[in-house]
């Protein structure tokens, strides 16, 4: 890890042409109720000035790009969802998306014109989110955008513009290898690597028309790839550039990083669990690979890690749908879905199809489940507590709680497991949520015990609150 980056010489005069931006005004006027990290417990967010919990589930990734943007938004809302994810691509391979850039008569593009159609679609976006109080995760790059058939198409190709030359910018006409290959010198631009100025004034210009729009919201948090395995000087670089953009217009913003390794131990990962400096929340979405408990046991891991400097972690990406399988079932995605939550991560989003469950009924179920359980506890003084809980099998049961006050069980499929409530001396009130109908079960009265048998009703996706 380089501490100390080359090249900002020039930084000064673009803080001094910041001020000059239009956004700043605006800005200004979001900030008191900008998403930040809720300042009672920095394991989850506020907006508006209250702590809250990000759940979702998006049938695309580029959602800005959709034609039923609003009718897709609204049945997000209806369900308790409030967080998507938005990728700043344009493949065009569903039919409907469109290029950042101008397309000229010969099929080429040129970089320094826009195509307002795709800058139109994104600010309607951030408008009818924060209209909704829904909250974006951007991310700047889509990796995968850059690689493959993908790339042959892509406006920055030097075959696809009118703007450079392969052979002045050193970037390739075509990429056939995977990205973990990390073979597209687009990514390697940056002054503390290639130093490549003529393709990074472009990615910049498209960056700051991005933030031209974005930082006049209040509800977008940047992530700055999909899935990479390039240097982490690429990352660094867009995350202090965006956070200056931001400073000089007055407001401030959040920056993280997705990496690709499922196993948030390895090296890469680093980067971002070790850097608070630089990422102020970290984005998990690779361990929703991993399945029952060691999902679970891997992420409790990286809670410990930054126990020290508390940092939300968020999950903008949940794999497993039977549709596709490679990433497990729909199981093992409403699993994961419920395994974040109670593992005291600050979002929770199922990824779109087919490599997950999207907004699908199945996905708004457990959005709504969710949301009615949360509603009824204060989520945000809770923690982890599985050792709250005996006779317990593996991937049986998960408990998140309160000691003393409130505690909420999760059972993927049904089992008992038995409650330390410690020594009580008043009655307990059990209220059992089943899952996947949205529906609370008659509420139990108890005398007060230090220990209450949890019995699912049934062997489904059971949720109890004990208060």
């Amino acid at each position: 890890m380089r501490t100390l980056r080359q090249g900002f010489k020039w930084l000064p005069i673009v803080f001094a042409a910041l001020t000059l931006w239009p956004v700043s005004t605006q800005a200004l006027a979001a900030q008191k109720k900008r998403i930040e990290i809720y300042t009672k417990n920095r394991a989850y967010w506020q907006y508006n000035g209250k702590p809250v919990l990000l759940l979702g589930g998006t049938k695309d990734d580029s959602l800005f790009q959709i034609p039923d943007l609003k009718e897709h938004l609204d049945l997000l809302k209806s369900t308790g969802g409030n967080y998507i994810r938005n990728t700043m691509s344009s493949r065009n391979d569903k039919g409907f998306e469109v290029q950042p850039f101008k397309k000229l008569a010969n099929g080429k593009y040129d970089l320094d014109k826009w195509n307002n159609e795709y800058w139109n679609r994104f600010e309607k976006m951030l408008k009818l989110t924060q209209e909704r109080d829904i909250i974006v995760q951007i991310e700047l790059w889509a990796t995968f955008d850059y690689y493959r058939d993908n790339w042959a198409v892509n406006p920055f190709n030097p075959k696809k513009n009118v703007n450079y030359t392969a052979k002045e910018t050193g970037l390739p006409e075509q990429v056939n290898s995977h990205p973990t290959r990390c073979e597209n010198n687009f990514f390697w631009s940056v002054p503390a690597e290639r130093n490549r100025k003529t393709v990074l004034k472009f990615q910049q210009k498209f960056v700051d028309k991005m933030l031209l729009l974005s930082l006049k919201f209040s509800n977008v948090l940047y992530c700055m790839d999909n899935e990479t395995s390039v240097t982490d000087e690429w990352g660094k670089y867009w995350s202090e550039h965006i956070k200056s953009k931001a400073k000089a217009a007055g407001i401030h913003v959040h920056t993280t990083e997705m990496w690709d390794s499922w196993d948030l131990a390895h090296l890469m990962h680093s980067a971002t669990f070790d850097h608070p400096e630089t990422y102020s929340f970290v984005d998990i979405s690779q361990n929703n690979h991993q399945k029952g408990q060691k999902h679970w046991d891997n992420a409790q891991r990286q809670r410990t890690r930054i126990a020290d400097n508390v940092r939300p972690l968020n999950n903008v990406k949940i794999y497993g749908a039977d549709e596709y399988g490679r990433f497990g079932s729909d199981r093992d995605g409403m699993e994961r879905f419920w395994r974040n939550i109670f593992g005291g991560m600050a979002s929770s989003r199922f990824h779109r199809p087919t490599a997950g469950l999207g907004l699908s009924k199945k996905a708004q179920a457990n959005i709504r489940s969710m949301r009615m359980l949360t509603d009824k506890m204060n989520i945000f003084a809770c923690a982890p507590r599985n050792d709250l809980l005996s006779e317990r099998k593996t991937n049986e049961a998960y408990c998140i709680a309160n000691p003393g006050k409130e505690y909420a069980v999760y059972f993927p499929n049904g089992g008992n497991v038995i409650l330390d409530t410690g020594t009580r001396s008043k009655s307990t009130t059990v209220r059992w949520l089943d899952i996947m109908k949205s529906r609370w079960l008659d509420a139990q009265r108890l005398e007060g015990k230090s220990k209450l048998t949890l019995r699912c009703p049934s062997r489904a996706y059971w949720a109890v609150l004990v208060q």
